[in-house]
């Protein structure tokens, strides 16, 4: 993607989260990068970067509030660590930790979305883990249905985890 060697490349820390509620669903959205606004959007957990000052868990909180609206959850571990380029549009390498977290369950609210999130992400909702293993439509992190089986069953890696970034 890019011919920078990583350390040249800007670094963007990134608070993503697995967002459950009561019924194990876990709520994703789906969308679209800036740099690919024509093309289908994929699913995705809620998350996004950690501003200066600020920690993961931090961020975190904030972008469950902001995405969704819920301000009534439970912020856990981190339990997977992901890194990766992405064009946004240049070339940046992201460092993804990824909280679970638990939550009673709503509809998700829109109203804390900033103009590029109501551009750019198509929809929000909770999707049971069969969904998941079942769906054919393009879902991040890879592999999140397996990812999410040892989660489900109480089985919480006692460090954050690699996952791969593909």
């Amino acid at each position: 993607m890019t011919d920078l060697p990583l350390s040249d490349l800007p670094v963007r820390p990134t608070a993503r989260v697995v967002l459950l509620d009561r019924e194990d669903r876990i709520l994703l959205m789906k969308g679209r990068l800036p740099s690919a606004k024509d093309r289908p959007g994929a699913w995705f957990t809620v998350g996004g970067g950690v501003e200066p000052g600020e920690t993961p868990a931090e961020a975190a909180m904030r972008e469950i509030r902001e995405e969704t609206g819920i301000l009534d959850f439970d912020l856990g571990p981190v339990l997977w660590r992901r890194e990766g380029v992405m064009r946004m549009p240049e070339p940046t390498l992201f460092r993804e930790s990824y909280f679970l977290a638990r939550c009673e369950g709503a509809e998700p609210d829109r109203g804390g979305w900033n103009a590029v999130e109501r551009e750019l992400i198509d929809d929000i909702r909770w999707w049971r883990h069969q969904e998941l293993l079942t769906t054919q439509e393009r879902v991040f992190p890879p592999g999140l249905a397996e990812l999410l089986e040892e989660v489900l069953s109480g089985r919480l890696p006692p460090e954050p985890r690699p996952i791969p970034w593909i």
